[in-house]
């Protein structure tokens, strides 16, 4: 009983991190003012971390468990680095009252 608990909540934190990564990864794909390359990297490394995990499905978990999570991180910190950039950069433009 408490095993399926741990289980549970295990399955939930990583739909709820992969959804994260995902809507980052969107947002800033549909950023127009970035470089192309800039703005479909974090969507592509949150594609190869999804890849990675689903080798697990074959019996080859040891890439799974070294590129997955990593890549994941990489994408969401990127994307969050590319949000706040755009943020910063359209009240730098943005007059004083």
């Amino acid at each position: 009983m408490e095993m399926s608990r741990m289980l549970l909540a295990v399955a939930a934190f990583g739909i709820a991190f992969f959804c994260f990564a995902l809507w980052c990864s969107v947002t800033v794909a549909r950023m127009r003012d970035l470089p192309r390359w800039r703005r479909f990297l974090p969507l592509s490394l949150l594609l190869v971390a999804t890849g990675a995990s689903l080798l697990r499905s074959v019996d080859i978990p040891q890439v799974a468990d070294a590129v997955a999570f990593p890549l994941n991180l990489t994408a969401v910190l990127l994307s969050l680095k590319e949000i706040r950039g755009r943020r910063h950069r359209r009240e730098a433009v943005r007059p004083a009252p």
